[in-house]
């Protein structure tokens, strides 16, 4: 099918009269409704910052290159097939041509169906505007979209025999259409049309093509997909000299010839697009499960995160890491941390992104720099599990922060640290809400077969596949495959299918929020999450109070434990392994421990005692009593360091030990040695040596060594980066386009102008102060508006359309038509006033 004509009969939607049809974008958007200027300020909310003062401003800046860029990104794939149709049909296009390049010559019923979506959804965002039988691409848009040797077409199709024979002598172009079998002409615009009528009628150019040998026709084949464009050397071999000939390839340089658009169309049958697609993918399900098993397997991971997050900070807890110069965690402290948890580093990175996106983790803001726990983490801790969790999930859906580029690159070459700068994508959140709303639209219990769901979302966003910087390609699929990652993590899904709280925290049913594929407000947001805590809670083990000491000197927790006992058996013993059960092992250092914190050997017997479904093994006992009764027996003070000892021996021991000579140790006393080093130094040197002493202040009291939690001072958590302006609200959308058609009735207003003084087009009025006076009482009088101009303090002039109201002490107060508000104007500041047409009245 040529661009121009039709070898069927398509239907065209009923039009207007052609006086009504619109001339101009402009004109366009002023005869829509309300509802749908909306519906363009929604879709493009760009356009709202600042609020247009007219109709006219608002259809300029809808044109403008970048605002046409970031809709052209939010369009899915049949929409922008259709806008790219539009680029290289003429201009203006009726319906059925468009129709055709989308369908081709055997039709395709599916695309008659999809096409008026598309179209309107075009209309919608001013990208498309006019009546069906003129549809005009918005200027801009078609620039983007059409084919041109710099910008290739998606569409693979080159110029037009007008454009790729504009710079050609008239003499070839009548070469041209002699060796075509056309008559000459007398001028080589009528020869370039006589040529393009040629290739858009199919008989005749079908008949030209049966004379073209096999070659000729694969040099076509290899050509009519795109690229359009071949090189051909000095002398072409004889098919390609055939074509060129003939018109069917055009030369665009000595070494470049190029397929022209009207010969492409021909070959493919009239068709734009080698596979348009006008039905979004569907999601596969990979496997179905009970949504009980899915709900249980998620709130296993989600008791999970919550311990692997308490773990990560309480390792922290007395000051984590230093801060790189450059910001960010170095890559050792990186494997340091995985290596803590027993995850991977890529995991590991995550859970701190995820503890800092929550506020839980910051920088000190010291001179030495360093990571620690904020005073949110703390009052984290005293909450119940499932609010803990709804706030840690919550933060994540609204990050733009992305751990998945840490140890990529970014565009200068530099490596990407966690906690670092530059891992802030804003399509972050729009990704994850789409992929856990695709997985809504599974069955219940039905994981999601990965790879249909990132085709989805390519076709939802063909545009918005690659950003600057990124390297390994696609980069929505990447975000989606990270956010279904994380989403297991976080127990949002189990075994890859949508939990129940995970339904609950998105508002589910998403019917219409899903294919809006956007977040719900702060309140809406806080809302949903503490429906999800609330379905989640009875999922989650109950926490225990007990534990069950083995003769092994080990402790095994059944279950999660409380706080006051998780923290004290946390002193008292290391934990030796993780799970659905967690072992504790008791060691002389645990012990000792727990008695440096103040506690006795009484205290500890009582404390296991009371806390253990099982009887206190003897072994744990012996082991207990053995250390108490060495703790303390040396004690360590500040000379710059001393030892002192009631029993000499010991002392003499440790001074023969030659293990000792690195602490410069000498005898003062019977009972007293002097270091030569501090006194955690010795303290630590006497413990590895064996020996269980105890520090004492200067009074010579026992120091009580409890580990105080190193906090931060109060840190926000960090501001997701926008993904362009924020979506308007209905109040903010109602109240620009009140102000929107005011100022477009003020800019568009009927004046009657003196006859005596005629005023030029755009000037201000100009009347004296008694006209002035007593025209703005008469209108005050008859509720009428007028027209005036108006200089301001600054001497800035305007023209506003306002309805006075009250004339009193020289100044006039009335409803502006322009500003959509009553204001008060001096009257010396008028330059005068001119009454409304009839017809504006």
């Amino acid at each position: 099918m040529g661009i121009g004509e039709l070898d069927r009969e398509a239907h065209v939607p009923e039009v207007t009269g052609a006086a009504a049809a619109p001339r101009t974008l402009a004109e366009a958007l002023r005869a829509r409704g309300d509802e749908g200027l909306a519906a363009l300020l929604r879709a493009r909310p760009d356009l709202l910052s600042p609020v247009p003062n007219d109709l006219t401003q608002l259809a300029t800046r809808a044109g403008t290159r970048g605002s046409v860029v970031r809709a052209l990104e939010r369009l899915d794939r049949f929409a922008l097939q259709t806008a790219e149709a539009l680029a290289v049909a003429q201009d203006p296009a009726p319906y059925p041509v468009l129709l055709g390049l989308l369908t081709g010559d055997e039709g395709d019923p599916v695309i008659e169906a999809a096409l008026p979506g598309a179209v309107a959804l075009l209309r919608e965002q001013a990208l498309v505007w006019g009546e069906d039988d003129r549809l005009r691409l918005v200027r801009t848009a078609r620039e983007l979209l059409a084919p041109s040797a710099q910008h290739p077409s998606p569409t693979g199709l080159g110029p037009t025999v007008a454009e790729a024979t504009s710079g050609m002598s008239p003499g070839r172009v009548q070469e041209i259409i002699a060796a075509a079998g056309l008559p000459g002409t007398h001028d080589a615009v009528s020869a370039v049309a006589a040529l393009t009528e040629l290739f858009t009628d199919r008989d005749r150019m079908g008949a030209l093509l049966d004379t073209a040998s096999p070659d000729a026709l694969s040099v076509l084949d290899r050509l009519v997909w795109g690229p359009p464009y071949g090189e051909v050397t000095a002398n072409p071999a004889p098919p390609v000299r055939w074509l060129r000939d003939r018109g069917l390839l055009l030369p665009v340089s000595p070494r470049t010839m190029v397929l022209p658009r009207e010969v492409a169309l021909h070959l493919r049958g009239g068709r734009a697009h080698r596979v348009p697609e006008p039905v979004a993918p569907v999601p596969g399900v990979l496997r179905e499960y009970r949504p009980q098993v899915v709900d249980s397997a998620a709130a296993g991971q989600a008791q999970l995160a919550l311990a692997t997050v308490e773990e990560l900070l309480k390792s922290w807890d007395r000051g984590g890491p230093q801060v790189l110069r450059a910001g960010g965690l170095s890559v050792r402290d990186l494997k340091r941390t995985a290596a803590a948890l027993d995850v991977s580093e890529e995991t590991a990175a995550f859970w701190l992104e995820l503890c800092y996106g929550a506020g839980l983790l910051a920088s000190d803001g010291e001179a030495d720099e360093r990571y620690a726990p904020t005073p949110a983490y703390d009052d984290w801790l005293d909450l119940p599990p499932a609010e803990r969790w709804a706030l840690l999930v919550t933060p994540w859906l609204t990050a733009t922060r992305t751990p998945g580029l840490v140890g990529g690159q970014d565009a200068k070459g530099r490596t990407l640290s966690v906690l670092g700068p530059d891992l802030d994508r804003s399509p972050a959140p729009e990704v994850r809400h789409r992929v856990l709303g695709l997985l809504a639209t599974l069955p219940p219990g039905s994981s999601v077969e990965p790879e249909s769901l990132f085709a989805r979302l390519r076709w939802e966003r063909p545009l918005r596949g690659a950003a600057a910087g990124d390297e390994g390609g696609d980069l929505r699929s990447r975000l989606a495959r990270w956010a279904l990652a994380e989403a297991e993590l976080l127990g949002l899904t189990g075994r890859g299918a949508l939990s129940g709280p995970a339904r609950a925290l998105l508002n589910l049913p998403l019917a219409e929020a899903a294919s809006a594929g956007a977040l719900g407000g702060g309140v809406e947001l806080s809302v949903a999450a503490g429906r999800a805590a609330t379905l989640l809670a009875p999922l989650l083990p109950e926490a225990v109070d007990h534990v069950l000491l083995q003769a092994d000197l080990t402790a095994v927790a059944p279950g999660p434990l409380r706080r006051p006992l998780a923290d004290a058996l946390a002193v008292l013993a290391d934990v030796e392994s993780k799970g659905g059960a967690t072992v504790y092992r008791f060691t002389p250092g645990s012990v000792r421990r727990a008695l440096d914190s103040g506690q006795t050997a009484t205290d500890l017997h009582e404390f296991l005692k009371a806390h253990s479904r099982t009887p206190v093994p003897q072994p744990l006992a012996y082991l207990v009593d053995d250390v108490a009764r060495r703790h303390g027996h040396l004690r360590v003070g500040a000379a710059s360091a001393y030892v002192r000892c009631d029993d000499d021996t010991v002392l003499g021991e440790i001074l023969a030990d030659r293990r000792s000579s690195s602490l410069g140790l000498r005898r003062l006393a019977p009972t007293v040695l002097a270091a030569q080093t501090d006194p955690g130094s010795l303290l630590d040197g006497l413990r590895s040596m064996g020996y269980a002493p105890a520090a004492e202040s200067t009074t010579g009291d026992v120091l009580i060594t409890r580990a105080d939690a190193y906090r931060t001072g109060a840190r926000t958590a960090p501001v997701p980066v926008p993904d362009g302006p924020p979506a308007p609200d209905t109040t903010l959308l109602g109240a620009a386009v009140r102000a929107i058609r005011a100022g477009d009735r003020a800019a568009t207003a009927v004046r009657k102008e003196p006859a005596a003084a005629p005023t030029a087009a755009g000037a201000l009025p100009r009347t004296s102060a008694a006209e002035t006076l007593a025209t703005v009482q008469a209108a005050a009088m008859t509720g009428s508006a007028v027209w005036i101009g108006y200089v301001n303090a600054e001497g800035g002039a305007s023209q506003r359309v306002i309805a006075p109201v009250r004339v009193e002490g020289g100044f006039v107060t009335a409803y502006d038509h322009t500003a959509d508000e009553v204001r008060t104007y001096p009257l010396h500041r008028i330059t005068g006033v001119a009454e409304l047409a009839d017809d504006q009245v």
